[in-house]
């Protein structure tokens, strides 16, 4: 048994952005952070995504970030960069500016807030799309940009010869398959828990959260199941919900860097409108990790 067509890998972490304690763009701990995940299996990362704070850090900060990461493991893994706003010609501008720092993908999140019907969120793809010589992965959460691509939507694009992924936070496994049935879209897991489910349908693999702490179990589980033992894999993934919860008790970037720390690789505050986990927050997720294998009692 083999895995399907994954564009950009099997297993990316949405990477979060370091900061100083002072605020600043950290990229120094960014390139650091950066082998670090690659070191520990991962063959993606995600750039500015919602984890990576994006709506908090500027054009040039993501320039600075894209740049330093490339030069750091852009020859062991696809670094895909975030470059979607709710303007669809400063999206275009921050595309061609992925290109030049040398992104090997762009991440597309649909326009939030402004709702544009599908007829829009499909010309506003196909313009970042046409931007660059760049393959797409869109981004489809709409608990976050208050408007889901439908299905109909999805398999037009797919005929985008650019267009060539889809990151599913979309929660709506019956909409996931026929997706998959009727394009070429591979599609990634954009919900930790719903890893296993969206590979049992076919899914490509995962943009995780998660895997900051515990990306080789995350290979392990794909290994499995790619290998036939999907009782394994089930194994894995059950032994793994503790995890999948802690880390989304808050918001997801939060407990990420609290996490990081808890593991002594502490990357720096947040930026407003996020705020720092508190002392009971850390003293759960702590337990939520022990619980998960990832820290000792």
């Amino acid at each position: 048994m083999t895995g399907p067509v994954a564009p950009f890998g099997r297993v990316l972490t949405a990477m979060v952005t370091p900061f100083t304690a002072g605020g600043a763009l950290d990229a120094d701990r960014a390139a650091e952070l950066a082998v670090r995940l690659v070191d520990a299996g991962n063959d993606g990362l995600i750039i500015s995504g919602t984890t990576g704070e994006s709506p908090t850090t500027t054009d040039a900060e993501k320039d600075t970030l894209l740049r330093v990461v490339v030069e750091a493991v852009g020859d062991r893994a696809h670094v895909v960069a975030g470059i979607g706003t709710n303007d669809t010609a400063h999206t275009v501008e921050l595309a061609r500016a992925a290109e030049k720092a040398g992104a090997g993908g762009l991440l597309l999140v649909s326009p939030y807030y402004s709702k544009p019907p599908q007829s829009g969120l499909a010309a506003h793809v196909r313009a970042v799309a046409d931007a660059t010589e760049l393959p797409v992965l869109l981004y489809d959460i709409p608990g976050r940009t208050g408007v889901a691509y439908e299905t109909e939507t999805l398999v037009r694009l797919a005929e985008h010869p650019r267009v060539v992924a889809v990151k599913d936070a979309k929660d709506d496994l019956p909409a996931t398959q026929w997706v998959l049935s009727r394009s070429d879209l591979a599609v990634y897991s954009g919900t930790d828990a719903l890893n296993l489910p969206l590979l049992s349908v076919g899914a490509a693999g995962f943009v995780s959260v998660v895997s900051h702490v515990v990306t080789g179990r995350l290979r392990e589980l794909v290994d499995a199941f790619d290998a036939g033992d999907i009782h394994r894999a089930r194994e894995i993934n059950a032994a793994l919900l503790p995890v999948y919860t802690g880390i989304f008790r808050t918001q997801g970037a939060i407990l990420s860097k609290a996490a990081l720390d808890l593991l002594g690789f502490p990357v720096g505050p947040l930026r407003l409108p996020l705020v720092e986990a508190t002392e009971e927050q850390r003293a759960v997720l702590r337990e939520d990790l022990i619980a998960g294998g990832v820290l000792s009692p």
